[in-house]
């Protein structure tokens, strides 16, 4: 954790009593996510507790693959975790560990339990089980087969574990109570058959344990003190207990839970962001506007900036939902302090000053950050051609825009006050160039002659610049719950999440950018390099984040 001086969370307070009442010589941790997809913002969150409570408090933390289900995990998700996790400023324990490192072990106690009476081979199929497994009113029923002998279900656990069963043919499961009021308790499954290649294991095994039996078992293994899940295993911690309580287990790790990272205008069920992608309504895991990690990284988001959110969020046991204004805040609070400062005109028109030298070119002197004197200046080559924003040129205005107006004054940003005095239309009427003069000995100065410029304009040389793509990424989702209740969350995709803008021109110092710079463009927002498409010849930089949230001011426009 970042802050030592606020308040302390009830997980952390569970923490330092079980330190100061020896209950632990050391705290050790966990983050065990599934490898089925790319980690989300709500990963960023366990991520950021796990590992944070290791650090703060001197302990270890160890990140485990939950790889139970080879029908849906794959290396890549894989390694895309190990690369989010250590992006966001953490270092596992040892080795990364798999919960397919402990099959043969989970496997021999599956057999314990058979050989204890506390477990039977299940005919059922899973409809059958479901209309066997009650409801939250009514209690279940016991399966016709549940009184099987210790030496059937043996022999058949191990036909299962042989392959001589289809997917689905028969199941292992606990022998608990099907009257139990947690649904969870009524004769849970252990062990399923699936004929399915892992990642890991290649074809050793067919039969591959659940979710509920392989965790507690795999941090009783690894010596886990606090496990810490989020609030829906709240109703699961009582299977966790029973299976660490009835098996010889090196460890008694305890269960803890916290509400999940639930953010408005977000969707973070892995289904459905596999669906995004699958049916390619984005460009991929990592579309910078997928609440990804690998996609916050992408458009430019600092790791900073989400432990800072996550330490913002806090960590309680009750349910809510955060506005996403406060990640937004956290991301341009870091970001101010760290982008140095460039100019990049996203619709350029030309300026030509016409008392302005052909020939003359002068270097302007800008501060690399305003608040940070000591990263010096970058320079900015001025000469007669320069270009300026579209929308900072008006024939006419009100005394309310403070750009250039005909017949008006306004400053270049670093650079001389110039007046405009005519504006050069196409034949269509579509103004394509300015023409106007510098007002002499006005650099860092007020004009001589009294009358002052109204505002102040950024700009490029139109001889030493970059041309680049820009890409103006905005939230993904125009409803704040895209997927409540029984909405389809595909009807609520923002249609102006992305605007691709080619041509812009970028103050010649960019021509330097790295895909691991971030810079403040003055009047438009935080930008980087994209990491995809960028190339020598064409660089594209992403949007990270205007300067201010004009999300609701666009909500309300017609």
């Amino acid at each position: 954790m970042s802050d030592t001086s606020r308040p302390l969370n009830f997980i952390e307070r569970i923490v330092e009593n079980d330190l100061a009442n020896h209950a632990v010589s050391e705290i050790k941790t966990r983050f065990p996510p599934e490898p089925n997809g790319y980690l989300h913002l709500g990963h960023a969150k366990s991520i950021w507790l796990n590992f944070g409570l290791a650090q703060r408090y001197g302990g270890k933390c160890n990140l485990r693959m939950d790889d139970t289900n080879p029908v849906k995990e794959d290396e890549e998700y894989v390694e895309s975790i190990q690369k989010d996790v250590q992006w966001l400023g953490y270092q596992w324990d040892g080795k990364v560990r798999y919960a397919s490192d402990y099959f043969d072990q989970l496997h021999a106690w599956a057999l314990y339990l058979i050989e204890q009476g506390k477990a039977f081979v299940c005919d059922l199929n899973a409809e059958q089980m479901r209309e066997y497994r009650g409801t939250l009113t009514e209690p279940g029923k016991n399966s016709p087969y549940r009184e099987r002998s210790v030496e059937e279900n043996l022999a058949l656990f191990e036909k299962m574990r042989a392959g001589e069963f289809p997917d689905g043919h028969c199941s292992l499961r606990a022998k608990i109570d099907m009257s139990s009021p947690n649904i969870n308790l009524r004769d849970p499954v252990l062990y399923r058959i699936k004929h399915a290649s892992h990642h890991q294991t290649g074809d050793k095994w067919c039969i591959y344990p659940s979710y509920d039996y392989a965790h507690g078992q795999s941090d009783a293994i690894e010596g886990i003190t606090h496990s810490i899940c989020t609030l829906e295993f709240e109703a699961h911690r009582p299977l966790y207990d029973w299976c660490i309580d009835n098996l010889p287990v090196p460890a008694k790790p305890h269960q803890y839970e916290f509400s999940r990272l639930n953010v408005n205008y977000t969707v973070t069920s892995k289904r459905k962001l596999k669906q995004l992608v699958d049916e390619q309504h984005v460009d991929g895991w990592d579309d910078p506007r997928m609440p990804t990690i690998a996609g916050m990284r992408r458009r430019g988001f600092t790791p900073k900036a989400l432990r800072d959110f996550c330490e913002m969020a806090g960590v309680t046991k009750v349910d809510g939902v955060i506005d996403i204004s406060m990640l937004e805040y956290a991301l341009r609070e870091d970001l101010n302090a760290l982008a140095p400062r460039a100019m990049c005109v996203l619709h350029p028109l030309k300026v030509t000053l016409t008392n302005y030298p052909e020939d003359k070119t002068e270097t302007m002197l800008a501060p690399i950050h305003p608040q940070r004197e000591d990263w010096g200046n970058r320079e900015l080559p001025f000469c007669r051609e320069i270009y300026i924003d579209q929308d900072d040129f008006r024939e006419a205005a009100n005394k309310q825009y403070k750009r250039l107006v005909l017949g008006k004054r306004v400053r270049l940003r670093n650079a001389y006050v110039i007046e405009a005095d005519e504006a050069i239309k196409d034949a269509s009427g579509n103004i394509i160039e300015v023409r106007a003069r510098v007002i002499e000995d006005t650099v860092g100065k007020d004009p001589a002659d009294g009358v002052k410029a109204k505002g102040v304009i950024h700009w490029v040389s139109a001889r030493e610049h970059i041309d680049c793509e820009v890409r103006l990424y905005d939230r993904l989702f125009s409803d704040p719950a895209p997927d409540a209740g029984d909405k389809n969350f595909l009807n609520f995709m923002n249609p102006h999440s992305l605007a691709i803008l080619q041509g812009c021109k970028a103050e010649i110092g960019l021509a330097k950018a790295t895909t691991d710079d971030r810079y403040q463009f003055e009047r438009e927002g935080y930008f980087i390099l994209d990491s995809l498409y960028s190339s020598a010849d064409k660089p594209v930089f992403n949007r990270i984040i205007g300067l201010k949230d004009t999300w609701g001011k666009t909500e309300q426009e017609p």
